[in-house]
């Protein structure tokens, strides 16, 4: 029967929620342009939290939900919803590959002056990258689609639980109410906890423990043998409490305390051990306090030029352990990429005729993509000012986007895109680019920005590719269209790649004061780890000595057995206030999840209930960060809100974690007393 075909259990017959047979109203206007503006606004949300954080969290769950709040207003069919919740969630995706590349140049450096690669964002380059990446993400999974989204080993955990969240929205519980609730409650906190908003409350405190000074301390061998003369060492403890951040709550409560533990683990590791450590080794600092400078300023300084480039190395290290981890899954992959390809125009009669199974024309699709790498060479002889070094990165960007593409979406299948590795599969490329541009003479300022445009293009791709191939199963288990789908998610590429270079630059020009991207605020630590590596081995002038010790340090995390050593790298190249938060919204989760088994309640209900809630607050607290910052860039990079408590007081960020604590306990809990 058309539209029907065996998936898991050969015994069972799958059957969509929408018939194939149904001429239901699926690719409509409205459809798409709710879709393209709330891709805008969970891909602007997802690039200011993967700014702060260093990783951003997967927009299929509150697109899907948004979705069928909005077009139930007007009346919108499921398949209608279906379309609209893919052309949305592409947004976070798109900008997830670019904010963990993009800006890396304004993080690199020239090599002859020192300056930056860019001084600001621009507009032009940004969205050409942004495109091309996007919808070369799209073409390439078009190949894959089938194979895929048919394999009936793939079991798509994130794609089902979201398809039965829509179902159960059909009956007319679609957990707006808790998603929209908490992006007002989480822009409200922000407003008040933000230096350039209408400040009420701090958002953490820090303090520096001194340690008493050693006295006459002497390097000595085995033997008992002075080496070189005794000094005074001194130094301290840093630490900071947790800031009083909804979307860092967030992001704990939906990785859960066991990736939360080990993201604060690397801030415990980079804050309170290696950057006391470095102290006492450098030793003399107490000089420099006697001076005037504080302890404070003195272990920021450390932890930013001595920790972190030992974190990249950790980083490196662990991007590709787990992609080494991943080597029988990535293999299938690329095996299956190539195997599908010589499937290409062999399709049935009733691939033809059945809804369910239309693709964009594969005809269609390989001119397009013919159609984008020519201009992306283009853009790569700006960057590079070479012939050879553009023709070499279009290579690279084709070969491996499509490689990579293959390898995301069919990691979605496995464990969803929320663990989706494109950080470590972007390494790789930009790794190889940047090797082969050293060979082919593209050096300095003009091989870093070659690189990172490869680099741009891949990460890109493979988060669309990644996200699409979960909306597309999705969409197979509700019974919506491929090819209508897939035109949604080129729609939802182009309104993301069209803005998001405007708020990138909205919260580097807002932020400024504090660093703008790459700052304190706004550490960026993948984009910083992609400008370190290319610049370094372009150049030559990496600082290899900490690398090779956070490399080393990351392998013997990997052979003692650490879950993921690229988690507890990131947690020391960020802010411990910032992991610290996400500790606790992971504790947050465990206390939840303790009273829900103890009491027994609906798992299903109570877990989506808490996504939803703790999706609500990532969004709320980043859209409100934006406004602000273009408040900064009207005020002429100045703070025009007046501050309620300058400084804001640091007791009332308690009652801040009180409710956040209450609401994401209580609610989900009491959500799953309901019946399923």
């Amino acid at each position: 029967m058309a539209g029907e075909k065996n998936i898991g259990d050969t015994s069972k017959v799958f059957k969509p929620f929408v018939p194939a047979e149904s001429k239901m109203k699926e690719f409509s206007f409205k459809a798409l342009l709710v879709g393209a503006v709330l891709s805008i606004i969970l891909g602007a949300a997802n690039a200011y939290l993967g700014l702060v954080a260093g990783m951003t969290v997967a927009a299929t769950f509150p697109a899907a939900v948004m979705a069928m709040a909005v077009l139930r207003v007007f009346k919108g069919t499921v398949l209608e919803e279906n379309t609209c919740r893919t052309t949305a969630a592409v947004g976070e995706a798109l900008v997830a590959g670019a904010i963990f590349t993009i800006p890396a140049f304004l993080i690199a450096k020239n090599p002859l002056t020192e300056e930056r690669i860019w001084n600001n964002i621009r507009y032009w380059e940004s969205t050409a990258l942004m495109l091309v990446g996007g919808i070369l993400g799209v073409l390439f999974v078009i190949f894959l689609r089938r194979v895929l989204i048919e394999d009936k080993t793939l079991p798509f955990p994130e794609s089902v639980a979201c398809a039965e969240i829509v179902k159960a929205g059909q009956g007319g519980a679609t957990g707006a109410k808790y998603v929209f609730g908490a992006i007002g409650l989480a822009g409200l906190f922000e407003l008040f906890r933000n230096d350039f908003g209408l400040q009420l409350f701090r958002g953490y405190v820090e303090k520096f423990w001194a340690l008493p000074v050693v006295k006459n301390f002497q390097l000595l061998t085995s033997g008992m043998k002075n080496i070189g003369e005794s000094t005074n060492p001194s130094g301290g403890i840093f630490v900071e409490s947790p800031s009083a951040s909804p979307a860092m709550l967030g992001v704990g409560y939906i990785i859960g305390p066991k990736l939360a533990s080990i993201v604060f683990s690397g801030g415990v590791f980079g804050h309170m051990m290696l950057v006391p450590l470095f102290i006492f080794i450098n030793g003399g600092f107490h000089n420099l306090v006697a001076s005037g400078t504080n302890w404070t300023d003195v272990t920021g300084a450390v932890w930013n030029s001595q920790v972190r480039p030992l974190a990249v190395g950790a980083m490196l290290v662990g991007a590709f352990y787990t992609l080494f981890r991943m080597r029988k899954s990535l293999s299938k992959g690329m095996s299956r990429a190539f195997q599908d390809l010589k499937k290409i125009g062999k399709g049935t009669s009733e691939i033809e005729t059945n809804r369910l199974e239309r693709d964009i024309p594969y005809s269609i699709t390989i001119a397009a993509i013919i159609g984008l790498v020519v201009p992306i060479a283009i853009l790569y002889y700006y960057f590079s000012q070479s012939v050879i070094g553009a023709i070499v990165a279009a290579l690279v960007m084709t070969v491996a986007g499509f490689l990579f593409a293959a390898v995301a979406g069919f990691l979605v299948g496995t464990i969803g895109s929320s663990n989706n590795p494109i950080s470590g599969l972007t390494l790789s490329t930009l790794i190889v680019a940047a090797l082969l541009m050293v060979i082919v003479g593209v050096k300095g300022a003009f091989g870093v920005a070659a690189v990172l445009g490869v680099a741009a293009v891949v990460c890109c791709s493979s988060g669309v590719a990644g996200d699409i191939m979960q909306d597309l199963k999705v969409g197979n288990i509700l019974g919506g269209t491929p090819k209508f789908m897939q035109m949604g998610v080129m729609v939802g590429v182009i309104a993301a790649a069209l803005v998001m270079a405007l708020v990138l630059q909205l919260l580097h020009t807002g932020y400024a004061e504090m660093g703008g991207i790459g700052g304190e605020l706004l550490p960026a630590p993948q984009a910083g780890l992609m400008a370190m590596l290319s610049q370094g081995i372009i150049t030559g002038g990496m600082a290899w000595p900490l690398v090779i010790m956070g490399a080393l340090f990351s392998i013997g995390l990997i052979l003692i057995g650490v879950p993921s050593p690229m988690l507890i790298a990131v947690g020391m190249y960020l802010p411990l206030h910032t992991t610290f938060a996400i500790f606790i919204g992971g504790i947050i989760k465990w206390i939840t999840t303790e009273i829900m088994e103890k009491r027994k309640l609906n798992r299903e209900k109570t877990e989506n209930t808490g996504i939803l809630l703790a999706s609500g607050l990532i969004a709320g607290e980043a859209l409100m960060g934006i406004l602000i910052a273009a408040t900064v860039v009207i005020g002429g990079g100045k703070a025009i809100l007046p501050q309620i408590i300058p400084g804001g007081n640091p007791w009332l960020g308690l009652i801040v974690f009180a409710i956040l604590a209450y609401i994401l306990i209580s609610i989900p809990l009491k959500n799953g007393k309901k019946k399923a």
